[in-house]
């Protein structure tokens, strides 16, 4: 007498038991990725905010609970707002050029630039650099004596510039080198987005007589509206965590002419030894930095809607 088949019922069952112990099983498999990321990350925030509401300092003693006084303090802190005014003025005049050169630059490589692969490795290479090469480079091409720049300059009988010394050359010394350094990254994203326009748009429009700038015009650029939101975005949060550069080439010199908000932080920390005062300028900042992205997001999709 053959043995009965399990009913319906018990066959669901027993499926639904070996899925869930298969799950349970794969969830392994995410534990160390939540260990590493409680560790070295959900801790640290957390520890970072009581560290805001005390005074602890870098040369050790017990901290003291002062609840908000860091933030209130930071709030009224003339020159943690004058490190802001700095931060928002390189952002500025550092994400104009790195959006429109990034576009010229795709754009010449896109149309068809004889030496294509020479260009591409040229646009992109300074990007590979670490930036204390980058910024020790750059010290050396405006140093204001023997600087390659400042010979040039002299040689045409122009005259030298303190390009790192002087308050109105420093900032803008800085954008220059931060251009050339970065830009590559815009231009990949600026010549990937390009290169997924559908080339039967193209042929549109040159049956219907349209020239290369006509085709720019009307079709290349409009399609990049989308990829020019994402590199703004990006462009405008990386140019106001602005500091490697600045540490390394002016040090927020001279006379905190170029003093970014993070280098403000940096010194309250570790030269004012104010490591409490520091976390909570740190925490006003992230704020005001994701302030800024959910600004950028909702003009992105408004944008989006009404196209």
């Amino acid at each position: 007498m053959s043995a009965r088949a399990p009913s319906a019922p018990a066959a669901t069952a027993g499926r639904t038991r070996r899925r869930e112990g298969r799950s349970w099983s794969a969830g392994w498999f995410v534990v160390p990725f939540l260990v590493f990321f409680v560790l070295f990350m959900i801790w640290p925030i957390i520890y970072g905010v009581w560290l805001s509401l005390t005074d602890q300092s870098l040369v050790g003693g017990e901290p003291e609970f002062v609840g908000l006084a860091n933030y209130t303090e930071a709030l009224a802190d003339p020159e943690a707002w004058r490190a802001l005014g700095h931060t928002a003025y390189f952002t500025l005049i550092s994400t104009v050029p790195l959006v429109l050169v990034a576009l010229v630059m795709a754009t010449l490589v896109y149309t068809g630039v004889r030496g294509q692969w020479l260009w591409r490795l040229a646009f992109f290479a300074p990007y590979l650099l670490p930036v204390a090469t980058v910024a020790m480079v750059w010290s050396w091409l405006l140093e204001e004596n023997l600087g390659l720049v400042n010979q040039t300059l002299v040689s045409l009988g122009l005259g030298g510039v303190g390009w790192l010394s002087d308050e109105n050359a420093a900032m803008w010394s800085v954008t220059i080198a931060t251009v050339w350094w970065t830009v590559g990254f815009n231009f990949l994203l600026y010549l990937s987005a390009m290169q997924a326009i559908p080339n039967h748009l193209y042929e549109a429009a040159s049956i219907d007589g349209a020239g290369p700038f006509r085709r720019l015009w009307s079709i290349t650029l409009p399609q990049l509206g989308r990829i020019t939101g994402v590199v703004l975005i990006l462009q405008i949060l990386s140019s106001l965590k602005v500091f490697d550069q600045i540490y390394l080439m002016t040090k927020g010199g001279p006379n905190g002419a170029t003093q970014s908000f993070l280098l403000y932080v940096y010194d309250a920390g570790f030269t004012g030894y104010r490591l409490g005062y520091a976390a909570a300028l740190s925490y006003l900042f992230l704020a005001l930095v994701v302030i800024v992205s959910i600004v950028q997001v909702l003009l992105a999709r408004r944008r989006e809607t009404t196209a």
